[in-house]
């Protein structure tokens, strides 16, 4: 489950690196995206036993859509990996959590919420504070900089691996191979 906005104003927003990832998954599988039972679009994978869902409710409100998803497909919160964005991460940096609390951040807020749980495991990407005197809120829905993109490009293309992962090996494998200062180094920090 990537979560974002809908809407064009919201593309290539900082809030929407999660819908980035699914897009990544979707084009690397060819996967289609269709309506959903639920205030959402989704796609199969993998002989159809694997969903990718974005809800289309704003942010702060998805934790009705995951619900409902959940529901429909019988799918229980831990075989669920929320991708969100992260301002308390270093831009690119990855995070992958097996559950806890949402940090903060409001879309993750609304579905633990939603579901009565904070065992939900989540792969936070980093998008960077920015300037602290500029409301977090227009940091996160504003687009990245120029100089900022490549970082950017990659984060979700290893957000995109780091989903594959999950659905092959679960939340330790993300977190072992992700959870480093530089993913591409071989120190790996705390689980």
């Amino acid at each position: 489950m990537g979560l974002g906005n809908p809407g064009r104003k919201y593309e290539g927003t900082r809030h929407n690196v999660g819908f980035a990832a699914l897009d990544v998954l979707a084009g690397r599988h060819g996967v289609t995206w269709e309506s959903a039972p639920a205030e959402a679009v989704i796609g199969k994978w993998r002989a159809e036993s694997t969903l990718l869902a974005k809800p289309l409710t704003f942010m702060n409100l998805s934790g009705q859509a995951v619900l409902d998803l959940l529901q429909f497909y019988k799918i229980e919160p831990q075989d669920l990996l929320v991708i969100v964005d992260e301002a308390q991460l270093d831009l690119g940096r990855l995070r992958a959590r097996p559950s806890g609390s949402s940090g903060g951040h409001n879309g993750l807020k609304s579905v633990l919420g939603v579901l009565g749980t904070d065992n939900v495991p989540r792969l936070r990407i980093g998008v960077g504070r920015g300037d602290a005197r500029r409301d977090l809120a227009d940091h996160v829905l504003a687009r990245f900089d120029p100089a900022e993109r490549p970082i950017i490009d990659e984060a979700v293309q290893r957000a995109a691996d780091a989903a594959e992962t999950f659905v092959r090996e679960q939340i330790v494998a993300v977190m072992n191979a992700y959870n480093r200062k530089d993913d591409k180094t071989t120190d790996s920090e705390e689980i």
